[in-house]
């Protein structure tokens, strides 16, 4: 597949939506997954400690646990909160603005493109944007008409750059879209290893009327496709 079409996006959705509101809180989502088939893969994966002071050992490290190789997959969140984050961390912009110096959305895609490039030897990357008023908390847009992947994090850079001025931030935030659409990667690919990058501002928003006891449909939708991902 190739990746040299003019950048722009294309939108998929299902056909339920969701009406969500507040945040979802780390309690509730530790008590779910202590009671989920999530508890299964205790002891799988090990704690990577933070005491790096570069990339080449963050990658290092990531050689040292296991990782050999990659495909990537990039979901990258286009919700209404950027906008009012961006007040009280960015300059009073919204976090996607593009200008002199690069936002936190450009620098997250340059920091882990380096550190994870040497894993990835196809270079292809398939990328996804979620949340704009095209997709809302219901579908994913692919950063290429065509639906082709990006070429390398290069690639990816270039291509968020030119379609963000375009986007209409809009919200809520679900994950699940996005992960689905990494599903469907990965199945098409016949099963090969992927690791799906989400660049977002915050967590899964929350249906008002869901009480503090339980998760909104929306946050098992998102649990179960993590589960179902695994």
């Amino acid at each position: 597949m190739s990746s040299t079409s003019p950048c722009s996006s294309s939108s998929s959705s299902s056909s339920q939506r969701y009406r969500l509101g507040y945040a979802l809180t780390p309690q509730k989502v530790r008590s779910f997954i202590q009671n989920s088939s999530l508890n299964s893969v205790k002891g799988k994966y090990g704690y990577i400690p933070d005491n790096f002071n570069s990339l080449e050992q963050v990658t290092a490290a990531l050689r040292k646990a296991g990782l050999e190789s990659t495909n990537l997959i990039v979901g990258i969140d286009f919700t209404a909160s950027n906008e009012l984050k961006g007040k009280f961390s960015f300059n009073k912009q919204s976090l996607h603005t593009i200008g002199d110096e690069l936002n936190p959305y450009q620098m997250a895609i340059s920091i882990i493109g380096k550190t994870l490039s040497p894993f990835c030897k196809c270079n292809l990357i398939p990328c996804y944007g979620f949340g704009d008023a095209s997709t809302e908390d219901y579908g994913v847009f692919t950063f290429h008409n065509d639906h082709s992947p990006c070429n390398g994090f290069d690639g990816v850079l270039s291509c968020y750059q030119k379609i963000v001025a375009k986007l209409q931030l809009r919200g809520p935030t679900s994950y699940a879209p996005v992960i689905e659409a990494a599903i469907d990667v990965v199945e098409e690919s016949g099963g090969k290893h992927h690791v799906l990058l989400l660049i977002a501002d915050g967590q899964v928003t929350r249906s008002v009327d869901t009480r503090d006891t339980e998760l909104s449909h929306t946050e098992e939708k998102t649990i179960d496709l993590i589960v179902k991902a695994r």
